[in-house]
């Protein structure tokens, strides 16, 4: 029985070890360090590393923005920032409460993990599903993963930290309760979901399109110089607030006009993607969950009351 149980072991051992996160903090401004993930879809070759996370060293300490899919990865973010600076990790801020970026909180449930109250209150409603869902998506990459809720309410405002000013902005066209940064030393802006670029959007818990495209004309309004979306590359330019508004705009008038003329989910689905949108990552996967989430309010809008008569 032993030799069996030896074996088993070193048959399982190859697969664990390919288990590992190679994070690569990459220098973007002074102090500030970003760690891109990838464009693709949830998956056990990736093990749900699609978002980028990020740290800047003060001279208090490091703050951490956003832990990552896993408490593996968390751990891994961790040693990456320990193999960069000697300095301890001190803040945590959360941009909101879906998976990939909140499920690495149990590596840092030492120091003050801080989020929006609507951020919390999500997380507790639905984050034990969504942990789930994760497990069926990336399998052993989230083992031992345990959803860890922030204990620091975060408000809009300038928090200091040390000689980095970080101005917190409380936005909500991506869950109703979105964190976005902008650092008013390097003018690096944090967007957080509210931000894809070259990866179609999610819209799970929208509040509506029209939410979103306000958030964004707030966030380009920042005097930023660069923008570290919630997924996709780094800019320095415009581009990926013109590319959102473009798709946003694009999915809202859409919807509408298949609302308008009666047109069903089914064939909503089927809709032709634009040819510019074709270098974005997932765009079909997502126009579908967009649809399922998004289209029935739309078709809402358009119904009249049959349940009271004119006098």
């Amino acid at each position: 029985m032993r030799w069996m149980l030896l074996l088993l072991i070193a048959l399982g051992l190859p697969a664990m070890a390919d288990l590992e996160y190679s994070l690569k903090p990459r220098l973007i401004a002074p102090d500030t360090w970003l760690l891109e993930g990838s464009t693709d879809n949830f998956g056990k070759d990736n093990g749900g590393n699609i978002v980028n996370t990020a740290f800047i060293v003060t001279e208090r300490g490091v703050v951490v923005i956003d832990t990552g899919p896993s408490k593996r990865y968390g751990e891994a973010l961790r040693r990456a920032i320990a193999a960069t600076t000697d300095k301890p990790v001190i803040q945590v801020l959360l941009s909101h409460h879906h998976p990939d970026h909140v499920l690495g909180n149990q590596a840092f449930s030492d120091v003050p993990i801080g989020a929006l109250a609507g951020t919390t209150e999500l997380l507790q409603k639905q984050g034990d599903a969504m942990a789930e869902n994760m497990y069926r998506l990336v399998g052993d990459w989230m083992r031992g993963t345990e959803v860890v809720l922030p204990n620091q309410t975060l408000v809009p405002g300038v928090s200091s930290f040390g000689n980095h000013d970080l101005r917190l902005l409380s936005l909500g066209g991506h869950t109703g309760a979105d964190l976005a940064i902008l650092d008013q030393q390097t003018g690096v802006l944090f967007a957080g979901d509210l931000v894809f670029y070259q990866r179609a959007l999610t819209t799970p818990n929208s509040p509506g399109l029209s939410v979103w495209l306000a958030d964004l004309a707030t966030l380009q309004g920042l005097p930023w110089t660069l923008i570290v979306p919630g997924h996709g590359p780094l800019a320095s330019d415009a581009r990926p607030f013109e590319q959102m508004h473009d798709y946003l705009s694009w999915l809202d008038q859409l919807m509408g006009e298949g609302a308008a003329n009666g047109s069903d989910m089914a064939e909503m689905i089927r809709s032709p993607i634009p040819e510019r949108f074709a270098g974005i990552s997932l765009g079909r996967y997502e126009l579908i969950r967009s649809v399922s989430h998004l289209y029935p309010r739309y078709e809402r809008a358009q119904m009249t009351r049959v349940d009271s008569t004119n006098p």
